[in-house]
């Protein structure tokens, strides 16, 4: 006895394995139908097993759209029906993301954080002032908190005001500056915990007369 075995090596490769074999055969017969009517009723049938097959996607928003785009992905968009919604074209799909720039972060110094690069960003934008340099100083402060969390030791003023003006791309200068920096000892101070004192509790004990 002969069996015509069919072997997966030698089958077409699925263009969205999620739905399997199956239901890829069922969009290509779909799109070999000449009637378009026939294949109008097919791909409603087509697309109400893929939701079945794919029951979470139910949360998803524009959940039948979606599932419209897979069928006509599927289908290689050689597919010709009545989408109720917009066919998507090969070339969108296709087309190439645009290319993103790094973010800008302190990432030399890892230890001040990307939310010391984006107040140094918001201090450039600031007319130059009282109130500038007010948030220059509040920024080296917390650099240097930053820092010494980080180092668990001792800084040099001059050391994260270098950093600052490295940061800034050279904008921001205050190393000649002859206002100190706060002090590492009021920057790591503990804070007091939270909540109230435990009291002593006291077991009263009753004397039973016997």
């Amino acid at each position: 006895m002969m069996f015509d075995l069919e072997y997966n090596s030698e089958r077409e490769t699925l263009i969205i394995p999620e739905y399997g074999r199956h239901i890829q055969k069922l969009v290509n017969h779909c799109i070999a139908l000449e009637d378009k009517e026939e294949r109008n009723t097919m791909a409603k049938a087509i697309i109400n097993v893929m939701g079945n097959l794919q029951p979470h996607l139910r949360d998803v928003p524009d959940f039948k759209h979606k599932l419209w785009d897979q069928l006509h992905i599927m289908a290689d968009f050689k597919l010709d029906v009545d989408s109720p919604y917009e066919t998507p074209s090969k070339e969108e799909l296709t087309e190439k993301p645009t290319k993103l720039d790094y973010p800008k972060s302190a990432s030399k110094y890892r230890f001040y954080g990307t939310n010391i690069q984006t107040m140094i960003d918001v201090a450039l934008t600031w007319d130059e002032g009282d109130m500038k340099e007010a948030l220059v100083f509040t920024i080296a402060n917390h650099m240097k908190k930053c820092y010494l969390n980080w180092n668990k030791d001792t800084v040099e003023d001059g050391v994260i005001l270098d950093h600052l003006y490295e940061l800034s791309d050279g904008q921001i200068d205050i190393r000649n500056t002859e206002e100190d920096l706060a002090e590492s000892k009021n920057l790591l101070r503990k804070r007091p915990s939270q909540g109230g004192h435990k009291g002593k509790s006291t077991n009263h004990k009753k004397s039973r007369k016997k």
